[in-house]
């Protein structure tokens, strides 16, 4: 079920228009989807959070525009200025509820794997993968059972089980998890300090050794 969030038409695209939207808490941003037509809005800047936050980053968002009808969306980029650290402009993508699209879902590993238990490192080298789904059927991440991993093992995009309501169109032989072994002192030689001083020879004592040996 779509969440609600409220917007109002822009028709004033003056700077001064612009930072007055900013000024009062919210971001202006634009609607736009195949064959549809672009609609210049603002929202709420802490309410959009708010939504993204609670319903993930791809939460299908039914858009209530003031004075028009409402409008399936997803956001789609988002701008932030770098050193307010506020939303600046916001773009929705109307979408179709019947029609699959691709996006990036977050991956999450469940569990400690025995190999990190024996000592060994869990890496993540993905933290998203690319699914291709209806916008009903997009999951809001996941989660990957990664506990009987031991070291030197490792799980691939093509070991994940399939599902009936999306498919995870990443290349099938990228790594996502792998447990490698830990560093010990024991498995390398120790290297000289190529910074320590050299040894200094007693040049009396080399000489009485030299005679000693004749």
């Amino acid at each position: 079920m779509a969440v609600t969030l409220k917007a109002k038409q822009r028709e004033d695209y003056t700077k001064a228009a612009t930072k007055a939207i900013r000024s009062s808490g919210r971001v202006p941003g634009i609607v736009y989807g195949k064959e549809k037509e672009n609609k210049s809005i603002s929202v709420d800047s802490i309410e959009l959070v708010k939504t993204v936050r609670d319903e993930g980053r791809n939460a299908i968002i039914s858009l209530e525009v003031e004075n028009d009808k409402s409008v399936d969306v997803m956001l789609h980029e988002y701008q932030m200025d770098p050193l307010k650290d506020e939303l600046v402009h916001v773009d929705f993508y109307v979408v179709n509820m019947a029609q699959e699209m691709d996006v990036e879902v977050p991956l999450r590993f469940d569990g400690e794997a025995q190999g990190a238990r024996d000592g060994g490192v869990l890496q993540q080298p993905l933290y998203e993968l690319q699914v291709r789904a209806k916008p009903g059927n997009i999951p809001d991440e996941i989660v990957v059972d990664v506990t009987t991993l031991g070291i030197g093992d490792s799980l691939a995009v093509s070991d994940l089980p399939t599902f009936d309501d999306y498919e995870v169109t990443e290349d099938p032989d990228t790594t996502i998890a792998t447990v490698t072994a830990p560093d010990t002192l024991d498995d390398t030689e120790e290297a000289p300090d190529e910074n320590a001083e050299p040894e200094l020879v007693d040049a009396d004592a080399e000489e009485s050794s030299e005679e000693e040996e004749k």
